[in-house]
């Protein structure tokens, strides 16, 4: 049978939406950055992107949340596991560094390598794992647990390895505990609210399909956007630019074995996958321009770009796997 045209089209759009979405943020900031009439436009839109991004993400989480049972938020043992792998590749990381002595661009790329490890689970990793069939409550329970670990690991670290990074071991937990709130903890608590006494627009939410998804991949456009301008206008050389993305690119694919051998063991190789393969890469550049060398921003700004073409593969994969399951029905 002749599958039409049109279904095509849409199923690779929904197949692939994660890659549009960084094709086309990529491609709407370098047509505005390049031409040359758009530049008013440009700096007329920026601001309003720069104020739509946190909405996005809080909304993002939010309906995330709605659709998680609170009852079933423990930590279970691959947690433990994945944690102890990134606090030991950290620990490897800055005792190279400071064994080293390094400085100049090999500072900077070890910087680069650290921020993608040190750098808590996505917010919206619970998004994917919804996604791909993994646990959204495992998930959840893990990005807290993480969140907390990168808030502890950050300002025994960088002080070492950066005399720039000057900070009171306190000061910088607060703030990244303030963050942790504002991102993870304020959304949950208005969906707990919404999902036990405002039961009708609850349902609402929850009713329309894949809506944390799509409104994910709308904030992707701005992050690659974002991402694109920090990597176009870097201090640097093509050559340095491209050992990063390539180094980047490595971590990245390690990262997510990794997480996903741990897994295998415990029957979670989804969760533990996209728990330390799948980064807060946005709250890592804002890291490396308060605290490091603002070149090292460049790393998590590839990692973004990477990770995401390697959760557009998971989606196609899994719902190629969905649609040849239902036909053989």
């Amino acid at each position: 049978m002749t599958v039409p045209f049109e279904s095509v089209i849409v199923r690779f759009i929904k197949d692939w939406t994660l890659a549009i979405a960084i094709a086309v943020g990529a491609a709407i900031y370098l047509t505005f950055a390049f031409t040359p009439e758009l530049s008013d436009a440009a700096d007329f839109f920026a601001p309003i992107l720069d104020a739509m991004l946190p909405m996005f993400m809080f909304l993002v989480l939010f309906v995330t949340f709605c659709k998680v049972d609170f009852k079933k938020l423990r930590i279970v043992p691959w947690h433990l596991w994945v944690s102890a792998f990134q606090i030991l590749t950290v620990a490897l990381i800055s005792g190279i560094v400071i064994d080293f002595d390094m400085t100049g661009n090999s500072l900077v790329l070890m910087e680069a390598m650290l921020l993608c490890i040190i750098g808590p689970c996505a917010a919206a990793a619970a998004v994917v794992v919804k996604k791909i069939g993994g646990n959204m409550e495992q998930m959840t329970t893990y990005t807290f647990l993480s969140n907390f670990i990168t808030a502890i690991l950050i300002p025994i670290c960088f002080p070492l390895i950066d005399n720039r990074a000057e900070m009171s071991f306190w000061e910088s937990f607060a703030l990244i505990l303030y963050k942790v709130c504002m991102v993870l903890v304020v959304p949950m608590l208005l969906a707990y609210i919404v999902k036990h006494w405002m039961k009708r627009l609850h349902r609402a939410i929850i009713s329309v399909k894949d809506l944390a998804y799509y409104m994910w991949c709308g904030s992707l456009m701005i992050v690659t956007g974002t991402t694109v301008k920090n990597i176009v206008h870097a201090d640097t050389t093509w050559i340095f630019l491209v050992t990063i993305a390539i180094v980047v690119f490595v971590l990245c694919l390690m990262q997510f074995a990794v997480g996903k051998f741990i897994g295998h063991y415990f029957d979670n190789a989804i969760n533990a996958g996209q728990a330390l393969g799948q980064k807060n890469t946005a709250f890592a550049i804002w890291i490396a321009y308060t605290y490091l060398n603002p070149l090292s921003s460049v790393g998590p700004g590839c990692y973004i770009l990477w990770q995401n073409i390697i959760n557009s593969i998971e989606i196609w994969a899994h719902e190629r796997r969905q649609r040849q399951i239902e036909n053989k029905k």
